[in-house]
C-alpha cells in the first residue's frame, strides 16, 4: 500500500508543479489554489509512505516521478522541445527509478 501511496504522491507532484507554472508566479488565484492543495496533498502522502519505506527510497520514488512526469506534461501540453539528449535524461532517471525499487 506505501507504494500505491508514494506513486499517488509523485502524481500530485507533477499537478502542483504544473498548476504553479500556470499561476504565473501566483497571480491567478485558481492555478494558485490548485498548486497549494496539491502540494499539501502530495507531501502528506509522501509522510504516509515513509511510515513503511525507507528515506531515500521514498523521496528518490517521489522527486523522480514528479521530475520526469512533469518533462513529459511540459512536452505534451506546453510544447516543450523534446530533445534527444532531454529523452536521454528521462530515461536515466526512469532507469534510476527503477532500479531502486529493485533495490528496495
Amino acid at each position: 500500500m506505501a507504494w500505491l501511496i508514494l506513486i499517488v504522491a509523485g502524481l500530485l507532484e507533477v499537478v502542483w508543479a504544473f498548476a504553479m507554472k500556470q499561476s504565473h508566479g501566483f497571480t491567478r488565484l485558481a492555478p494558485s489554489i490548485v498548486t497549494i492543495v496539491a502540494m499539501i496533498f502530495s507531501f502528506g502522502l509522501l509522510s504516509m509512505s515513509m511510515r513503511s519505506l525507507p528515506l531515500g527510497t521514498a523521496y528518490t520514488i517521489w522527486t523522480g516521478i514528479g521530475a520526469v512526469g512533469s518533462f513529459a506534461v511540459g512536452a505534451a501540453l506546453l510544447g516543450e522541445p523534446l530533445s534527444a539528449g532531454r529523452l536521454a535524461a528521462a530515461t536515466l532517471i526512469v532507469a534510476g527509478l527503477i532500479l531502486m525499487k529493485l533495490t528496495s
